[in-house]
């Protein structure tokens, strides 16, 4: 059936008018961190600065410090990603591979803890990281970042891990190989888009995580970039360029990373959502 040509035309309309409504704040805030200052309030607003200046980006580096917060988000969010992986992976090779018990139950404990509220649980992890003198450094964000993304990781990896054909699991032991050896040279080379798909999102997550960054690490050493953006903010006034100029240098990482590993990232999510 042909479809009609204002069909076609009315959705490229409201495909390109709902691009423009997402992609609009995020042209907003580049533009304006290149702003003056009587600019940024100036009434109408200006869509375009007269006079473009680079003076935000040098007070947010200088002045606040933002490359120490780069750095710190850098350590947190690689650390954590890598961590995810690792445990992820093993994890959802032996739920998805392995004859092990209760394996509906674990999926719905995991289902569950995957939208349980981390806020419900920022006090007593205060508390416990506060008794091991864990507050103001690195663990004190890795471990709870790890352990928040990890069900949502290893059901991606999971449903991807039952996609490879099980015969190459027993051909393997077939031939000799241990479990791990399976694991290790055959099911993981099969897996890679899962494994990007899972590593960008737990990347994201943590990058991008303010509330227990914010609670758990205060001094101003160990703060990560949302929670230093957050704080640029003085008594008497708040610096919107500067504001938005560290908010755009921290899109950057995770516009390079989608860019470059977007057919990995939908071929890990479509792929991996074939089996339940």
């Amino acid at each position: 059936m042909i479809q009609p040509r204002w069909q076609k035309v009315l959705g490229y309309v409201v495909l390109i008018a709902f691009l423009l409504a997402i992609l609009f704040p995020f042209y907003w805030m580049f533009i304006t961190s290149f702003k003056q200052d009587k600019e940024i309030s100036a009434y109408p607003p200006q869509y375009w600065p007269t006079n473009p200046t680079f003076a935000h980006y040098r007070e947010a580096f200088v002045q606040y410090g933002f490359g120490h917060y780069m750095v710190n988000s850098v350590i947190v969010a690689v650390l954590t990603t890598f961590f995810v992986l690792f445990f992820a992976s093993m994890a959802g090779f032996a739920i998805a591979r392995l004859p092990i018990p209760w394996k509906k139950p674990i999926l719905i404990f995991l289902l569950i803890i995957s939208v349980f509220p981390p806020i419900a649980v920022i006090t007593p992890l205060y508390v416990l990281l506060r008794d091991v003198g864990w507050l103001n450094s690195y663990q004190a964000l890795v471990i709870p970042y790890t352990a928040f993304n990890l069900p949502f990781s290893i059901w991606i990896l999971r449903n991807y891990f039952l996609q490879v054909p099980g015969a190459l699991f027993e051909s393997a032991k077939i031939d000799g190989s241990s479990v791990f050896q399976a694991y290790y040279k055959i099911f993981l080379p099969l897996t890679r888009p899962g494994l990007f798909s899972a590593a960008v999102f737990t990347f994201v997550a943590a990058w991008t995580e303010f509330f227990m960054a914010l609670v758990f690490n205060s001094s101003n050493s160990m703060r990560t970039i949302p929670v230093g953006i957050a704080l640029f903010s003085g008594q008497f006034n708040v610096p919107y360029g500067t504001i938005f100029a560290g908010s755009v240098v921290s899109i950057v990482p995770i516009m390079v990373l989608v860019v470059i590993f977007r057919k990995w990232i939908v071929s890990g999510l479509t792929q991996g959502a074939v089996k339940g």
